[in-house]
């Protein structure tokens, strides 16, 4: 599964994209409320999502009530 995951990557065709955890990331990670999404991983993503205005593909119902765009 990795060894796939970095060929997708590498390819940069795949509509795959590998985020850093920015200062901007960072700064506005007390956007996700710990109340709704407890879990900090969670709202790392979540943020992430929201800074580069991409829809956050999850299940997650607590993601989906925090504001960030979901999918599924």
């Amino acid at each position: 599964m990795k060894v796939q995951l970095d060929a997708e990557l590498m390819t940069g065709s795949s509509g795959i994209l590998l985020a850093d955890l920015t200062p901007g990331v960072a700064n506005l990670i007390s956007r996700i409320s710990r109340t709704q999404v407890p879990d900090m991983p969670d709202r790392i993503i979540a943020t992430t999502a929201l800074c580069l205005d991409l829809a956050l593909i999850t299940h997650e119902a607590k993601i989906k009530i925090s504001g960030v765009k979901t999918v599924w």
